[in-house]
């Protein structure tokens, strides 16, 4: 009788519990004896996707952004897969445990014969202001509560500024605009000398067109170097030092840069300077190869932190895991050629695919919802 694998995997978002399905449809169909051990401090998935529509008030219920991970993982039996509710604290990859404090405030110590890495990634803190939960918080309920408070604070500002024209900033600023119109003031701010400047340029001219046609103030070559919480009038706003000397005051600022590696429970000789875990084209863990303990989604340092990439990694981990169970090499993965679509407002957006500019109109048809509707099938794992 075969021996039974226990493959732990860190992280209950889209990586986790895509690759979670994968393994235990792939193990069904191959006769091969897993059990999956999924740790996350969240009970339910947060699609995260939808966030810069999601924090106007009244766009999605929150059906529509958050889905149960134990609904979804309900088919299998505790033989194959069991949820434990928790943060990784520590990995020792030499006794091949991982220490994870419970959501009851318990320590336990999680053993592994294969290891997933897929903790993910968390947003900047926001200087004591108002928190956009653009990734997931530290549990399901601090994210809604982040969400409604987020709402009530969008809908009582008069004037909105955005640091960050990376997609996530674009976006947020596309669908405030599109939204109040000349009810409230949007400002979008960056240091490059455009928006989106690590797409092409003809998307970066189309998104930066498509801002300016929304009535989106956005300064070029400036960024937020202090921001000072202060109360005019008896209203809470934020006063935002620039780089060129000048000043804003916002009723709030969103900034949109940079992403913080959920990686602190890993020793430090496997991350780099970023805090983002090395691995090798078979997504191993640098250091640890052959140990079966492997790294995807936006705590790699493989690829950029995107759902296209992520689900690229997922697919093809599962099927190197199943090679590995059958006694067969694994295969070297090949980066996808880059791509991006975003929409700026409802009615309006633009990407590319490699060297290929996608028409608005495919952009605004595929992303209408921000793909909310795909949330249900990949939680319940329907969708492999």
């Amino acid at each position: 009788m075969q021996e039974t694998k226990t493959i732990v995997i860190l992280g209950g978002s889209f990586s986790g519990v895509s690759i979670a399905h994968r393994i235990l449809k792939q193990s069904a169909k191959t006769g091969s004896s897993v059990k999956i051990v999924l740790v996350s401090p969240n009970t339910h998935v947060y699609w995260s996707v939808a966030t810069p529509r999601a924090l106007i008030p009244g766009q999605f219920a929150n059906d529509k952004l958050f889905q149960s991970i134990t609904e979804g993982f309900k088919q299998y039996s505790s033989k194959h897969f069991e949820f434990v509710r928790g943060t990784a604290q520590s990995l020792d990859p030499a006794a091949r445990k991982v220490g994870v404090s419970t959501s009851s405030g318990a320590q336990k110590t999680v053993e592994y014969d294969f290891l997933i890495l897929a903790t993910g990634s968390r947003n900047k803190d926001n200087d004591g202001g108002a928190i956009v939960p653009f990734k997931g918080l530290e549990s399901t309920e601090a994210t809604k509560a982040a969400l409604q408070n987020i709402q009530a604070v969008v809908d009582k500002s008069k004037t909105i500024v955005i640091s960050g024209a990376g997609p996530t900033g674009v976006e947020t600023a596309g669908e405030l605009a599109y939204e109040y119109g000349a009810k409230k003031k949007i400002i979008l701010l960056t240091s490059g000398r455009t928006v989106l400047t690590t797409t092409t340029p003809s998307v970066s001219k189309t998104a930066l067109g498509m801002l300016k046609d929304l009535k989106v103030e956005v300064k070029l070559e400036t960024r937020v170097t202090t921001s000072t919480r202060t109360t005019r009038n008896g209203s809470d706003q934020v006063e935002l030092s620039l780089s060129d000397g000048s000043k804003l005051t916002a009723d709030l600022y969103i900034p949109t840069y940079g992403l913080v590696p959920n990686s602190s429970y890993i020793p430090g000789k496997y991350l780099n300077a970023d805090g983002l875990v090395k691995v090798d084209e078979y997504f191993q863990v640098k250091g640890l190869e052959n140990q079966h303990v492997w790294a995807i989604g936006d705590i790699s340092d493989l690829e950029s932190p995107q759902v296209l990439p992520a689900d690229r990694q997922s697919i093809h981990l599962a099927k190197n895991i199943a090679l590995i169970l059958s006694n067969k090499p694994p295969v070297p993965y090949k980066e996808g050629s880059r791509a991006l679509g975003l929409q700026i407002g409802k009615k309006t957006g633009t990407g590319h695919f490699g060297s290929f500019r996608i028409p608005g109109f495919i952009v605004t048809y595929l992303r209408k919802n921000l793909f909310v509707e795909q949330l249900g099938s990949m939680v319940n794992g329907s969708a492999y």
